[in-house]
């Protein structure tokens, strides 16, 4: 095999074709680089009673609510098994998961894992193969009533498949409605409008409020996904049709060049401000727009953990330059795997078909602070779902029902991102022109898939 025609199937192993538009496949790691991974037999239960087996899961922190609080009782009661939860902060989950295998502690037995880490925990023998499983007792676990936009992407790797899709994650815009009529501006469908809102909002409050709030903490979940979020707004793709990075691209220079713009009208300071600075906020009304996971509808309507409960609305994300169609993309996004360490793979595999099924997956997504996005149709399309997240029900359906963007996820894949925000930060900290950092990260991604 040429060298030339190496870096086209390593490119290509990143893209695929989804509804007739771009975005990425399932991605491959390297021929022979997988760890060594046992698969889950076919005949491991989908249910079952599980009287005092305790199981260990490690998982993103954001989500403790949710299996802590909400699901271990409701699996106590349905089998008589127990749940033992560990938090992880979101840029050491994967590495922890790695590590909790590798280096032969085994203390997990299900992992709460971003899909954009799959290569390298397959790669690093930590997850469990569940094709043949799945393939078995797909009616018994409902395979069908997964959402097609996060199905493949969030558990399918190299023709294997090694979870079940946990959390849904998308983002749209919300804005706070009282700010809007207080400063006379009208809710943006576009990044110009945007940009004009921010503006005037911040000017016109003196320092009372912002007009934006940008999340810039330099990790690929959040500063990558303010990126990622203005970039499909702008119409472009990571990658082109060819398989190669388009972090040049005229798209790519707009969302960068807007995240630069915005930053002096921005809550401070955009590089400072993480999921839960973002989240503060924006409920307690110190800022008049988020781009953020969707779960904060439920947060925003609780008027225990919100001052704008009934004082907000949402978007899709705006749309510039000339694309006119939103589009979102899967910005972090979780499935449900098994460690290939677990002595309990009967009750693992029990577990994450009944916490991935349709009424946990209602729950969860309905419930105020547990950080889940729905993953199942019959979830999104459902007036119980509606009715909780209310205002934000168009842009949630109209986002995960398209065609969103996939991050990369082959081995490797979170250097990639780490490597790109690393870029996007110098940018809108001053310290690099916008054109010198994405040529920069298109030079750091041409080389690694090369």
């Amino acid at each position: 095999m040429t060298t030339a025609n190496l870096s086209r199937r390593r490119a290509l192993q990143l893209l695929g074709l989804a509804g007739g538009a771009l975005a990425f496949a399932p991605a491959l790691a390297a021929c022979g680089s997988e760890g060594s991974t046992a698969a889950l037999s076919t005949t491991a239960p989908t249910g079952g009673r599980f009287d005092g087996v305790t199981l260990k899961l490690l998982v993103n922190q954001p989500h403790v609510t949710s299996f802590r609080d909400v699901l271990a009782p409701k699996w106590k009661a349905a089998t008589g098994g127990i749940l033992e939860v560990t938090a992880a902060p979101y840029d050491q989950l994967t590495s922890k998961q790695i590590l909790d295998v590798q280096s032969g502690t085994g203390e997990f037995d299900v992992f709460d894992y971003f899909y954009f880490g799959l290569g390298d925990l397959v790669e690093a023998g930590a997850l469990t193969d569940l094709t043949g499983w799945i393939d078995a007792n797909g009616d018994k676990i409902g395979t069908s009533g997964y959402l097609k936009s996060i199905y493949d992407p969030y558990t399918l790797l190299d023709g294997k498949r090694y979870g079940l899709p946990y959390d849904g994650d998308v983002h749209i815009l919300f804005y706070n409605a009282e700010l809007f009529d207080r400063y006379k501006v009208t809710p943006p469908t576009t990044w110009d409008e945007y940009d004009d809102a921010a503006a005037k909002i911040t000017t016109d409050a003196k320092g009372a409020a912002y007009g934006a709030i940008v999340s810039g903490q330099q990790v690929p979940m959040i500063l990558g996904c303010s990126y990622i979020n203005r970039l499909t707004g702008y119409g472009g793709n990571l990658l082109d049709a060819n398989g190669k990075p388009e972090l040049t691209s005229e798209a790519s220079v707009a969302a960068l060049t807007h995240l630069v713009k915005v930053n002096p009208v921005a809550l401070p300071t955009p590089l400072q401000i993480g999921f839960d600075q973002a989240n503060t906020a924006f409920l307690t009304g110190q800022g008049a727009m988020l781009d953020t996971w969707t779960d904060m509808a439920l947060r925003a309507e609780d008027p225990t953990a919100s001052k704008i409960a009934g004082k907000w609305g949402a978007l899709s994300l705006p749309v510039g330059g000339t694309n006119k169609t939103p589009r979102t993309a899967l910005d972090a996004g979780f499935g449900l795997g098994i460690s290939t360490a677990t002595k309990n793979q009967d009750a693992a595999s029990a577990f994450i078909a009944w916490a991935t099924a349709a009424p946990q997956n209602l729950v969860v997504s309905s419930t105020p602070g547990a950080g889940i996005d729905p993953a199942r149709g019959e979830v999104l399309d459902s007036e119980g779902y509606a009715k909780v997240v209310t205002k934000a029900i168009g842009p949630i359906r109209e986002g995960l029902n398209g065609n969103p963007l996939v991050w990369p996820k082959e081995a490797g894949a979170p250097q990639l991102l780490q490597g790109l925000v690393d870029q996007l930060a110098l940018a809108v900290n001053g310290t690099q022109t916008v054109q010198q950092s994405l040529e920069n990260s298109q030079n750091q991604w041409d080389k690694a898939l090369t």
